[in-house]
């Protein structure tokens, strides 16, 4: 509510019936010495919706205050006061700048053919939207298969796996559902090859490192339980590539696939990666800096999904930042492959082991399929 003060108590100031003590609060709430000079959009959306300045100015910029039915991304935009202002909330997010701009390079396409597609993402692009009008990397692979006519079974990729919007390095998308439930239970089963390279901080032990992951740790973020009866098994093997000034050079094997798990792991072990910005709790010393966490998925080997007895395998060379953050701390290394091979489960799985839904075989899922497919 406004209060407008006057009298003696206004002093000289109260010719606009505003007062010294009114200030901003006037009912005209202009907060400025010329009342026709007309506020500022934060601030009338602010007012208006019953936010703070701060939530005003991050919808204005996300795209979501529209003036006279234009998006307007200026939050110290000063509309007519008559002007309809509308907050749309479902309003997509407009592309800036480069990402309104990007493309994918044909050369990122590793493998193209009717069943899978594979990709060397770059780091700083999601692996798919999390934000309406947000380009992914699904998108700009679509665009790219579109534009070189080189269109499949769908229209739209199926993802099977994902990686961290600041991981780079290879990914794989599916062409058709029966590929991707093939794919998608190779992951499970544990028969895909994937080798990630990291730097982290400290000196780090070689080995095998198993855990319990849970959602949530007990402060809101992922990590490990003790309590057997929580959270889901997990294992990566780490080997030592490089010691560097105060990290180290690491290729890591996952035996399992949840959610963060290489960076979970090495930062529990006391050694979180260089970039890191999540998983920092256990760092013991001053960081060192990086634009983003260092992981890079490097090779990734899986068995085609429809032809039988096909292998394919793929490994994508880290890129610049990676090998130059490496060369500041001292390294050597220039991206030559690890020797020795992932563990991978022999067998591949193929869309024609795959029950009529349901999961991995001898589950309950693929038990109950099964029985369905009988009636």
């Amino acid at each position: 509510m406004s209060i407008v003060r006057s009298g003696a108590r206004s002093g000289a100031r109260s010719g606009a019936r505003t007062g010294a003590r009114a200030g901003a609060r006037t009912g005209a709430r202009t907060g400025a010495a010329d009342p026709t000079v007309p506020r500022a959009l934060d601030a009338r959306v602010a007012a208006r919706e019953g936010l703070s300045r701060a939530r005003a100015k991050k919808l204005i910029e996300r795209g979501k205050v529209f003036v006279d039915g234009t998006a307007v991304l200026d939050p110290g935009a000063r509309p007519a006061e008559g002007a309809a202002i509308d907050v749309r909330l479902a309003a997509p997010t407009p592309a800036r700048g480069a990402e309104a701009r990007a493309r994918l390079e044909p050369w990122r396409l590793l493998h193209v053919d009717g069943q899978v597609v594979v990709v060397d993402k770059p780091a700083g692009t999601s692996s798919v939207p999390y934000e309406p009008g947000e380009r992914a990397l699904a998108q700009l692979v679509e665009e790219e298969l579109r534009r070189t006519r080189r269109t499949g079974p769908r229209r739209h990729l199926c993802v099977v796996h994902r990686l961290d919007k600041g991981t780079s390095g290879v990914m794989l998308f599916a062409r058709s559902v029966p590929a991707q439930r093939a794919l998608q239970q190779q992951f499970r089963l544990h028969r895909v090859g994937r080798v990630y390279y990291a730097v982290a901080h400290g000196d780090v032990p070689e080995g095998l490192i198993e855990s319990r992951l849970v959602r949530d740790r007990g402060d809101g973020l992922r990590g490990s339980t003790r309590n057997p009866h929580l959270g889901r098994p997990s294992a990566t093997e780490v080997t030592v590539v490089e010691r560097l000034q105060g990290a180290t050079l690491v290729a890591c094997r996952p035996h399992t696939g949840r959610t963060h798990q290489i960076r979970i792991h090495l930062a529990e072990a006391g050694h979180p990666l260089v970039g890191e910005r999540v998983y920092v709790r256990e760092l013991v010393g001053t960081p060192i800096e990086a634009e983003r966490a260092l992981l890079h998925a490097a090779e990734l080997s899986f068995a085609h999904p429809t032809e039988e007895g096909k292998r394919l395998s793929f490994r994508s060379p880290p890129p610049a930042d990676f090998l130059e953050t490496v060369k500041a701390l001292g390294g050597t290394w220039a991206g030559d492959a690890v020797t020795s091979q992932p563990l991978v489960r022999a067998g591949p799985v193929r869309v024609a082991d795959l029950p009529r839904g349901g999961g991995p075989p001898g589950s309950r899922a693929a038990a109950r399929a099964a029985r369905a497919h009988r009636r």
